[in-house]
This record gives structure tokens, C-alpha cells and sequence, in this order.
């Protein structure tokens, strides 16, 4: 595949250069690079289309002014080129206030961009190497944006950079649990590198909710997304042009914990939520402040906490939480009775340690509800590993398939005709309160493990290690007696 093999060719390129440090850093370069090359592709099929159609890049910054002649600038100047005009050029676009502003997306993606690469050589032969990609060609966008997929998941292995990626069966089975259609706001404020945008676009997609460009005007104008870091923010914008979003600039590079809880407004309101926030971080001083009444700076509460706010009445919401959001007490105590008093909290499928490995192996739930009606009672579901799979892994990772079983036992989309299961269970809303809200809920289902009787199991280790003191004895005798001779 030629996508494959060029971007193969690109990165051994930049292992050359001493200023690209690590996985993270040489996705980065590739990405705004990338990221100017297709948004010129766009520009000059849109020059085509729509009258009076001009670029957000001023001429001079056009990926086709400086990068499309294979013979062109190269060496020191092209490094100057890049560090002192177009960078500062592309960070201080004027913007023009009027909706659907493509120069807000450019300024955004490069408001924090870096150009690592120290050879201006290098630079020339990597962006020769980017021009043999035709992003108008839909089947090498599509081809490209198969291994776009597959660089955000090599993302997992670059280092701190791994947080940004949650498992594609994952983003893939929320999105299809939570249906959403076009003219529905729906919203991710933890969005990472786009995965839950992208699964929805796909979802409206393949059910066929778009067919019409009335349609798909109606589902773009319908998404919403934050990004609070550099990286993925750019990432998530290149994503969402290679799905042919002509205006990203929903995708807004800012910390949504930011506001006041109080702040977010009625008509800020969101018809469906899907994310996966970032846990087992803290946030920084002060924005526990703008949660009176959640105070702390664990940052999946506060962003539990921000989503209850921001659903629509009947809006729903799918979203990833460690188990510690479900045992945890004091503060997520609160807020756990809270949910359940301003929502339904229909649905937890509880997942295996090993669904994020590499670079988290805690346990992880994806927690289903909607807003209107407390909760009268909740089902549990708990997802296995298949059967020959002790877990997952990068090399068998979790995939959509094997969550059949779950989609099978729903009930489509009014949940009727539950059962219990050997993976399936349900607690009453009272029986949670008279746990303190605790909603680590083991399976009652599950055989426990026999271990054995303890004072059995005491004697035999006492007699295993008297056993190894009496062969360390004898290798020590053989010994003095071998150095004796």
C-alpha cells in the first residue's frame, strides 16, 4: 500500500534528524505537515466548487507555494522558511469572525505547533515524500486514514502520549449504544485525538441517517468537542478533515473544567456526551474552585460532575470510569448520589484490567445514563476476556465482535426483555444507597476461586521452605567439600 509504505519512508527519514526525540515528537511533525498538505488538497478542490472560495493560508504559507515543488526551497533556507515566517505566520492568523472561519482551526492547530526537525534537507525530502499522498483521491484518503487509526494507536506506546487513545471496539460499541442522529448536539469534552467524533460520523453514516449534503451539513453543525493539550488537539483536527469535516472548528483547543460549573447556561445544554475523561490526574490549583460543590481535583469527578450539567432533560451519556469512581468515597460519595438522583443510570459494563494495556492496567467501567428520571435500578454487565485469551493485549487487543454478547442482551433501544445472566445482573437504586453508594458490585453470579483451606496451605509452605533450607545445606557441604580437594 502505497499510504503505508510512504509514511514508513517519511519516519525513517526523521530518525535521521537530531531534533526529533521520540515517537511523540515525530508524530507531531508529521501531523502539522500532514496536517498542510490536506488542508491545501481541500483548498483547491473547494477553489473549484464554491465561488469566491479563498484559503484561510495567506499564498506564501500554501502547502503548494513552498512545499509542492519537489525542486524548491530546501537546506538552511527552507529551515529558516519554516521556524521564521511561516510558524509565525500561521500562530498570528487574523481571524475573520464570521461563522465557519477555517483560519481559526489553522491558528488553533499551529497555536502551540513546534517544527522539531533540524535539517532543512530532511525537511525537502520528507515533504516530497507527502506530496505522493492525493488527499482528493477518496480511496488513498480512505487508505490513509486506515493508518492515520493505526498511528494514534502506536500512540499508546509513546510514553505519557498513550492517554490520548482509548480502544477503537471501545468508542465503537458506546456510540453504537447511544445512537445518535444528525441535528443531536453531541459533545466530548475530553476529546482527545478524536475517536468518539469519528465513531459517530461512521455510526450516522453506515445506519444512514446521511445521505443528503442537507444531511451532513445537519450532523457537522451537530458536533462539539474541547482538547485541553497541543498533541491530540492537533491530531483530532487532521482526524476529523481526513473525514471530510470541511470546518473543524467545533474541535476548540481549551480546558473545559476551566468554566464554572455554574457558568454552563440552558442553551449550552447537549442532547448526548460520549468520552472518556482523563483519570488518575489533578488538575490544577484553583479549579476546584469552579466546583463548589465537588471539590477536589481528581479530574474524572469533575468532568462527571461538568457532563450531569451539561445533558439536555432525556439527553444521554456514555462514559468511561475507573473502578475507583465506583468505590470511591467522600467527595465521588457525593457525586455518585447526585447522578442518581438527576439521572438513570441504566448501565454498567464493567471491562477487564487489560482493555488499555499497554500503559494503564487498572480497571476501567462504562457507565450509561440519562438525565430526567433518578435511578430506580441499575444492570451490570461484565465484559470477559474470550474463551484461550487470558487478556488483552497490543498484540490481541479488544475488538468490537466481543462485545456481540453485551449488544445481544440489551434489549435494543428501550433495554426491554433483560435478563439475568452469568455476566448480567441488577441492583436496586435502595440497595446501592444502603452501601453508601458504592457501586463496586461484584458479579454474584461468579464461582469464587478455591485457593484451598489456609492452615493447609501455612503447612505446606512451612514444610516447602524447610525443604530448601535442607537442600541449601547440602549444596554448601558439596561445595566446601569440591574446595577442599
Amino acid at each position: 500500500m502505497i499510504v503505508r509504505t510512504t509514511v514508513k519512508s517519511i519516519q525513517d527519514i526523521m530518525r535521521q534528524d537530531v531534533g526529533v526525540d521520540g515517537d511523540a515528537q515525530r508524530i507531531s511533525q508529521l501531523t502539522w505537515l500532514f496536517f498542510l498538505k490536506i488542508i491545501d488538497d481541500q483548498d483547491q478542490e473547494l477553489e473549484l466548487t464554491k465561488d469566491n472560495y479563498r484559503s484561510p493560508i495567506p499564498k506564501k504559507f500554501q502547502w503548494r507555494a513552498w512545499a509542492g515543488d519537489p525542486e524548491g526551497m530546501t537546506g538552511q533556507g527552507l529551515l529558516d522558511f519554516v521556524n521564521d515566517e511561516l510558524f509565525p505566520a500561521l500562530k498570528d492568523l487574523k481571524l475573520t469572525g464570521k461563522p465557519g472561519d477555517r483560519r481559526r482551526v489553522v491558528r488553533d492547530v499551529f497555536e502551540d505547533a513546534y517544527n522539531y526537525m533540524k535539517s532543512g534537507h530532511l525537511i525537502r525530502q520528507v515533504v516530497n515524500k507527502i506530496n505522493q499522498v492525493d488527499f482528493n483521491n477518496l480511496d488513498e484518503r480512505r487508505h490513509f486514514g486506515e493508518f492515520y487509526e493505526q498511528l494514534l494507536n502506536d500512540l499508546q506506546s509513546a510514553g505519557n502520549a498513550g492517554e490520548y487513545y482509548t480502544p477503537r471496539a471501545v468508542t465503537a460499541f458506546m456510540v453504537d449504544r447511544i445512537d445518535p442522529h444528525p441535528g443531536e448536539i453531541l459533545f466530548d469534552p475530553a476529546c482527545g485525538t478524536g475517536g468518539f467524533l469519528t465513531c459517530a460520523i461512521r455510526h450516522m453514516e453506515n445506519e444512514g441517517y446521511v445521505r443528503t449534503p442537507k444531511q451532513r451539513e445537519k450532523m457537522e453543525g451537530s458536533l462539539r468537542a474541547v482538547e485541553k493539550k497541543q498533541l491530540p488537539h492537533m491530531l483530532c483536527v487532521t482526524n476529523m478533515l481526513l473525514h471530510s469535516i470541511e470546518d473543524p472548528s467545533f474541535v476548540r483547543h481549551d480546558n473545559t473544567l476551566a468554566r464554572p460549573l455554574i457558568s454552563w447556561s440552558k442553551d449550552e445544554r447537549v442532547d448526548i456526551v460520549v468520552t472518556n475523561p482523563p483519570f488518575g490526574g489533578r488538575e490544577e490549583d484553583g479549579i476546584e474552585n469552579n466546583f463548589p460543590t465537588f471539590r477536589t481535583k481528581e479530574t474524572a469527578d469533575l468532568f462527571l460532575a461538568l457532563i450531569v450539567r451539561l445533558l439536555k432533560k432525556d439527553g444521554r451519556a456514555a462514559v468511561v470510569l475507573p473502578d475507583g469512581t465506583l468505590f470511591g468515597e467522600g467527595v465521588k460519595t457525593r457525586l455518585k448520589e447526585h447522578l442518581m438522583e438527576e439521572c438513570n443510570l441504566h448501565t454498567i459494563v464493567r471491562l477487564p484490567n487489560s482493555v488499555f494495556k499497554p500503559y494503564a492496567s487498572i480497571g476501567t467501567n462504562l457507565l450509561f445514563f440519562e438525565k430526567g428520571e433518578p435511578t430506580k435500578e441499575i444492570w451490570f454487565y461484565e465484559h470477559r476476556v474470550p474463551k484461550g485469551q487470558k487478556a488483552y493485549s497490543m498484540t490481541k487487543p479488544i475488538r468490537l465482535e466481543y462485545f456481540q454478547d453485551c449488544i445481544d442482551w440489551w434489549g435494543g433501544k428501550d433495554r426491554k426483555g433483560r435478563e439475568e445472566t452469568p455476566q448480567a445482573w441488577r441492583v436496586t437504586a435502595e440497595e446501592v444507597k444502603a452501601r453508601g453508594y458504592n457501586l463496586d458490585i461484584k458479579n454474584p453470579h461468579a464461582v469464587a476461586d478455591d485457593h484451598g483451606d489456609p492452615k493447609t496451605l501455612l503447612a505446606d509452605l512451612t514444610r516447602a521452605e524447610a525443604e530448601a533450607v535442607g537442600y541449601r545445606d547440602q549444596l554448601k557441604a558439596i561445595l566446601a567439600e569440591a574446595l577442599a580437594r
